[in-house]
């Protein structure tokens, strides 16, 4: 639908043909008028000719002849105002910074899909008249200590500067405990939505059910335990931001109804038929590498160029270095208790800090800072961090290595499958006798087990506990019903 009667036209700068037909058709069946250029020095013609109002331009960042952020530049000297969507099939955080700087209203990756093209199109006319610019930053959330000196942490903060005030996706990927939240944190310390809230989901915390019933809440009655209705994620954080932390572990079948939210801004809780809308920015994090997951099946693709407009990738600890001291003084000053004198770091355990590769990044340094203050043996410390220092890192097991064949007892069972079922049995054992002694009261039960409610119920339904039941023999304990093993509380 068009913004009023008035019949805007576009100009499409792009060398590809197949996608600017696409780019003429899609705009076309919205209402508008197209002028199509092959590369940038047609598109500046067009402008310079004025032969007709240009409402809008959408423009290829990489095109023969004059790329699009040359294009760009000399498209700001000609009109401030006039609205500028970059298009990229890469999806380089360079290219979008750049393009940023340069004045670009906004930015498009390739595919695009015809919702985000009339947004992003309406959006920008609707605007005109203003000259572009990044809206006023807020305060850093973060001290540049814990961003870091290194030259790709730097890299990072001018990144987030740039950014950190617009409304794409953002995909973080780095190593567990490399510090993916804080630079999310101040992603959106620096957007227009840092006054809203800022909600984090860890993906792999949770088991599948768990993880939609918190994004996207639940109607009373929608299955057992569902008492009231209850909001979810994405309605709480309504204006603001979530953060979809470990989102390579999502399960696939919950992966499609994320991608429809992101898609269509709309979703429906668990068990309701009420279409909510909803104006969330979404930030995914994750350690996995995800076009690997791609192509194993366990990551959908188009998800994956849903989140990954802007890649932001946080380098480990071991490859910042002179980050490592700096940084374990800050966490220092951070616990120490109100009016305790901070304790400095002797050079031998600073030396033994530099010389240990960290494999668990600055959640790692930070245990150690702790121990520190406690136990106040540098040398104790210095020492054990140099004998870790001459082990061999761990390094990720191989797919041929990492499903081997189960070892077997003498009497020819697996010790895995006997392990586990012991596993399983010890926590229905644990569930039955909690539920006993609170004569079946499932909250005084999940207290008494130190477990959320919902984490009990779901545990109750996959191990197969019902009302007075006794617990299940441990040959049951590996029937398909049963919890996977390693499912703790």
């Amino acid at each position: 639908m068009l913004l009023s009667d008035q019949k805007y036209t576009i100009l499409v700068g792009e060398d590809e043909p197949e996608v600017l037909s696409y780019l003429e058709t899609a705009l076309k069946c919205m209402g508008y008028s197209v002028e199509s250029a092959r590369d940038g020095d047609e598109v500046l013609v067009c402008l310079r000719s004025g032969e007709c109002e240009i409402a809008a331009v959408l423009l290829d960042i990489v095109m023969l002849n004059r790329d699009g952020l040359d294009t760009l530049r000399e498209i700001r000297n000609l009109d401030r105002q006039l609205p500028v969507i970059m298009l990229s099939g890469a999806s380089s955080t360079l290219n979008v910074v750049t393009a940023m700087k340069r004045g670009a209203t906004d930015f498009l990756a390739k595919p695009v899909a015809h919702e985000d093209l009339r947004e992003v199109i309406k959006r920008a006319i609707e605007a005109k008249g203003t000259v572009p610019a990044a809206p006023a930053r807020h305060p850093k959330l973060f001290p540049d200590v814990l961003m870091g000196t290194n030259p790709r942490m730097k890299e990072l903060q001018v990144v987030v500067g740039q950014i950190g005030w617009s409304e794409v996706p953002v995909l973080i990927q780095g190593e567990t405990g490399s510090g993916k939240e804080v630079l999310a944190r101040e992603l959106h310390a620096q957007s227009p939505r840092a006054n809203r809230p800022f909600l984090k989901l860890n993906c792999a915390a949770l088991p599948s059910e768990l993880v939609e019933s918190e994004l996207f809440g639940y109607e009373r009655g929608a299955f057992t335990g569902a008492f009231q209705r209850k909001a979810g994620k994405f309605e709480i954080a309504e204006g603001g931001t979530i953060l979809l932390d470990e989102i390579g572990d999502m399960d696939v079948r919950l992966q499609a109804k994320l991608l429809q939210v992101l898609q269509d801004h709309e979703f429906q809780r668990i068990g309701g038929k009420e279409t909510i809308k909803v104006d969330v920015r979404v930030m995914a994090a994750t350690h996995r590498d995800l076009e690997k997951a791609i192509v194993e099946g366990t990551f959908r693709e188009d998800l994956y160029y849903r989140l990954n407009v802007i890649n932001l990738r946080v380098p480990p600890l071991r490859d910042r270095k002179e980050d490592i001291v700096p940084l374990a003084e800050f966490l220092i000053r951070k616990h120490a208790a109100g009016g305790m004198p901070v304790p400095a770091i002797p050079l031998d355990l600073k030396h033994a800090m530099m010389t240990y590769h960290w494999p668990g990044n600055v959640r790692e340094l930070e245990n150690y800072v702790r121990k520190f203050m406690i136990l106040g043996d540098p040398a104790a410390l210095a020492s054990e961090l140099h004998a870790k220092a001459t082990r061999k890192p761990i390094r990720p097991m191989p797919i041929s290595e990492a499903h081997p064949q189960p070892v077997e007892r003498a009497d020819g069972s697996p010790i895995l499958e006997q392990v586990t079922q012991a596993r399983k049995q010890a926590e229905t054992d644990a569930i039955v006798a909690a539920l006993n002694s609170t004569r079946w009261n499932r909250k005084q039960a999940a207290a008494l087990l130190k477990i959320d409610y919902k984490a009990l119920l779901y545990k109750m339904k996959k191990l197969g506990v019902e009302d007075g039941s006794d617990p299940i023999p441990a040959e049951s304990a590996a029937a398909p019903k049963t919890m996977a093993a390693g499912g703790g509380y």
